[in-house]
Protein backbone atom coordinates (compact mmCIF):
# COMPACT_ATOMS: atom_id res chain seq x y z
CA UNK A 1 0.00 0.00 0.00
CA UNK A 2 1.01 3.46 -0.88
CA UNK A 3 1.32 5.58 1.79
CA UNK A 4 1.88 8.77 -0.36
CA UNK A 5 -1.39 8.18 -1.83
CA UNK A 6 -3.88 10.54 0.54
CA UNK A 7 -7.95 9.40 -0.13
CA UNK A 8 -9.80 12.34 -2.38
CA UNK A 9 -12.60 11.99 0.24
CA UNK A 10 -11.37 14.08 2.92
CA UNK A 11 -9.82 16.43 0.36
CA UNK A 12 -13.40 17.35 -0.78
CA UNK A 13 -14.93 17.91 3.00
CA UNK A 14 -12.11 19.93 3.55
CA UNK A 15 -12.58 22.37 0.72
CA UNK A 16 -16.43 22.23 1.37
CA UNK A 17 -15.22 22.72 5.25
CA UNK A 18 -13.35 26.29 3.90
CA UNK A 19 -15.93 27.27 1.87
CA UNK A 20 -18.37 27.23 4.67
CA UNK A 21 -16.13 28.46 6.87
CA UNK A 22 -15.60 31.62 4.73
CA UNK A 23 -18.91 32.06 4.33
CA UNK A 24 -19.14 31.93 7.78
CA UNK A 25 -16.27 34.50 8.27
CA UNK A 26 -17.59 36.84 5.06
CA UNK A 27 -21.09 36.69 6.77
CA UNK A 28 -19.19 37.86 10.72
CA UNK A 29 -16.77 40.39 8.80
CA UNK A 30 -20.33 41.51 7.03
CA UNK A 31 -22.13 42.28 10.03
CA UNK A 32 -19.05 43.80 11.90
CA UNK A 33 -18.68 46.06 8.53
CA UNK A 34 -22.57 46.92 8.79
CA UNK A 35 -22.00 47.65 13.05
CA UNK A 36 -19.15 49.89 11.86
CA UNK A 37 -20.76 51.76 9.41
CA UNK A 38 -23.70 52.40 11.45
CA UNK A 39 -21.51 54.05 14.17
CA UNK A 40 -19.87 56.35 12.14
CA UNK A 41 -23.19 56.94 10.34
CA UNK A 42 -24.28 57.98 14.22
CA UNK A 43 -21.47 59.67 14.81
CA UNK A 44 -21.70 61.90 11.51
CA UNK A 45 -25.38 62.04 12.30
CA UNK A 46 -24.06 63.39 15.99
CA UNK A 47 -21.86 65.20 14.79
CA UNK A 48 -23.74 66.93 11.96
CA UNK A 49 -26.54 68.01 14.81
CA UNK A 50 -23.66 69.64 16.59
CA UNK A 51 -22.53 71.64 13.78
CA UNK A 52 -26.60 73.07 12.98
CA UNK A 53 -27.14 74.05 16.63
CA UNK A 54 -23.50 75.46 16.62
CA UNK A 55 -24.30 77.62 13.28
CA UNK A 56 -27.63 78.62 14.83
CA UNK A 57 -26.30 79.85 17.68
CA UNK A 58 -23.70 81.79 16.26
CA UNK A 59 -26.16 83.23 13.56
CA UNK A 60 -28.09 84.10 17.08
CA UNK A 61 -24.96 85.72 18.43
CA UNK A 62 -24.74 87.66 15.08
CA UNK A 63 -28.21 88.99 15.26
CA UNK A 64 -27.69 90.01 18.87
CA UNK A 65 -24.53 91.94 18.16
CA UNK A 66 -25.70 93.62 15.76
CA UNK A 67 -28.71 94.49 17.30
CA UNK A 68 -26.94 95.98 19.95
CA UNK A 69 -24.13 97.75 18.23
CA UNK A 70 -27.27 99.54 16.52
CA UNK A 71 -29.24 100.31 19.83
CA UNK A 72 -25.72 101.68 20.90
CA UNK A 73 -25.01 103.92 17.91
CA UNK A 74 -29.09 105.10 18.74
CA UNK A 75 -28.39 105.59 22.28
CA UNK A 76 -24.72 106.91 22.42
CA UNK A 77 -25.08 110.05 23.07
CA UNK A 78 -27.93 109.87 25.60
CA UNK A 79 -25.54 110.79 28.50
CA UNK A 80 -24.80 113.90 26.32
CA UNK A 81 -28.65 114.36 25.65
CA UNK A 82 -29.15 114.39 29.27
CA UNK A 83 -26.33 116.85 30.31
CA UNK A 84 -27.65 119.25 28.08
CA UNK A 85 -30.83 119.41 28.88
CA UNK A 86 -30.44 121.49 32.01
CA UNK A 87 -28.58 123.89 29.85
CA UNK A 88 -31.41 124.27 27.54
CA UNK A 89 -33.70 125.03 30.76
CA UNK A 90 -31.13 127.67 31.91
CA UNK A 91 -31.27 129.23 27.93
CA UNK A 92 -35.98 129.39 28.91
CA UNK A 93 -35.30 130.80 32.07
CA UNK A 94 -32.52 133.56 30.64
CA UNK A 95 -34.68 134.22 27.88
CA UNK A 96 -37.36 135.11 30.18
CA UNK A 97 -35.35 137.69 32.41
CA UNK A 98 -33.16 138.73 29.15
CA UNK A 99 -36.94 139.96 27.50
CA UNK A 100 -37.60 142.38 30.55
CA UNK A 101 -34.37 144.04 29.17
CA UNK A 102 -35.71 147.24 26.44
CA UNK A 103 -32.08 145.92 24.34
CA UNK A 104 -33.74 144.26 20.60
CA UNK A 105 -30.55 143.16 19.39
CA UNK A 106 -29.76 141.28 22.67
CA UNK A 107 -33.12 139.60 23.09
CA UNK A 108 -32.97 138.76 19.08
CA UNK A 109 -29.21 137.71 19.46
CA UNK A 110 -29.71 135.23 22.93
CA UNK A 111 -32.99 133.49 20.65
CA UNK A 112 -31.32 132.48 17.52
CA UNK A 113 -28.26 130.95 19.81
CA UNK A 114 -30.88 129.13 21.68
CA UNK A 115 -32.96 128.19 18.36
CA UNK A 116 -29.76 126.72 16.67
CA UNK A 117 -29.20 124.72 19.71
CA UNK A 118 -32.32 123.33 20.12
CA UNK A 119 -32.41 122.86 16.45
CA UNK A 120 -29.33 120.96 16.74
CA UNK A 121 -30.59 118.42 19.72
CA UNK A 122 -33.97 118.09 17.98
CA UNK A 123 -31.53 116.43 14.88
CA UNK A 124 -29.59 114.29 17.22
CA UNK A 125 -33.24 113.24 18.23
CA UNK A 126 -34.21 115.76 21.21
CA UNK A 127 -37.48 116.38 21.02
CA UNK A 128 -39.62 118.19 23.98
CA UNK A 129 -43.15 116.66 25.23
CA UNK A 130 -45.93 118.65 24.55
CA UNK A 131 -47.53 119.05 28.07
CA UNK A 132 -49.83 121.81 28.31
CA UNK A 133 -52.16 122.74 31.72
CA UNK A 134 -55.16 121.04 31.24
CA UNK A 135 -53.93 117.31 30.07
CA UNK A 136 -54.60 114.41 31.54
CA UNK A 137 -51.81 113.49 33.80
CA UNK A 138 -49.71 110.20 32.15
CA UNK A 139 -47.11 108.37 34.24
CA UNK A 140 -45.46 107.45 30.78
CA UNK A 141 -44.67 111.04 30.65
CA UNK A 142 -45.50 113.17 33.25
CA UNK A 143 -43.55 113.58 37.06
CA UNK A 144 -45.82 114.42 39.66
CA UNK A 145 -43.90 116.81 41.87
CA UNK A 146 -47.09 117.69 43.94
CA UNK A 147 -51.01 117.68 44.18
CA UNK A 148 -53.08 120.16 44.91
CA UNK A 149 -56.73 120.55 45.36
CA UNK A 150 -58.94 120.88 42.20
CA UNK A 151 -60.28 124.15 41.76
CA UNK A 152 -62.99 122.50 39.68
CA UNK A 153 -64.66 118.95 39.13
CA UNK A 154 -62.78 118.61 35.52
CA UNK A 155 -59.74 119.51 36.95
CA UNK A 156 -59.36 116.58 38.59
CA UNK A 157 -56.69 114.25 37.38
CA UNK A 158 -54.89 117.58 35.03
CA UNK A 159 -51.80 119.51 34.97
CA UNK A 160 -52.73 122.41 36.88
CA UNK A 161 -48.83 123.59 36.21
CA UNK A 162 -45.68 122.74 34.47
CA UNK A 163 -42.76 122.92 36.74
CA UNK A 164 -40.03 121.72 33.68
CA UNK A 165 -40.34 120.42 30.25
CA UNK A 166 -40.00 116.80 29.65
CA UNK A 167 -37.94 115.35 26.79
CA UNK A 168 -37.97 112.48 24.17
CA UNK A 169 -34.54 110.83 22.40
CA UNK A 170 -35.32 108.96 19.55
CA UNK A 171 -38.99 108.09 20.92
CA UNK A 172 -38.06 107.54 24.54
CA UNK A 173 -38.44 109.15 27.45
CA UNK A 174 -35.47 110.64 28.99
CA UNK A 175 -36.65 113.09 31.57
CA UNK A 176 -40.63 113.15 32.68
CA UNK A 177 -42.53 116.49 32.45
CA UNK A 178 -42.14 117.25 36.27
CA UNK A 179 -46.32 119.10 36.68
CA UNK A 180 -48.31 119.74 39.37
CA UNK A 181 -51.81 117.47 39.64
CA UNK A 182 -55.15 118.37 40.72
CA UNK A 183 -56.49 115.69 43.06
Amino acid sequence: MNTDRQDPQPIEESEEKKTSKKKVNNKVELSKEKSTQEEIYKKIEEEKDKFLRLFAEFENYKKRTQKERLDLFKTAHREVMVALIPVLDDFGRGMSEIKKSKDENLIRGIELIQEKFFRILKEQGLQEIKTQKGDDFNTDIHDAITQIPAPSKELQGKVVEIVESGYNLRDKVIRHAKVIVAK
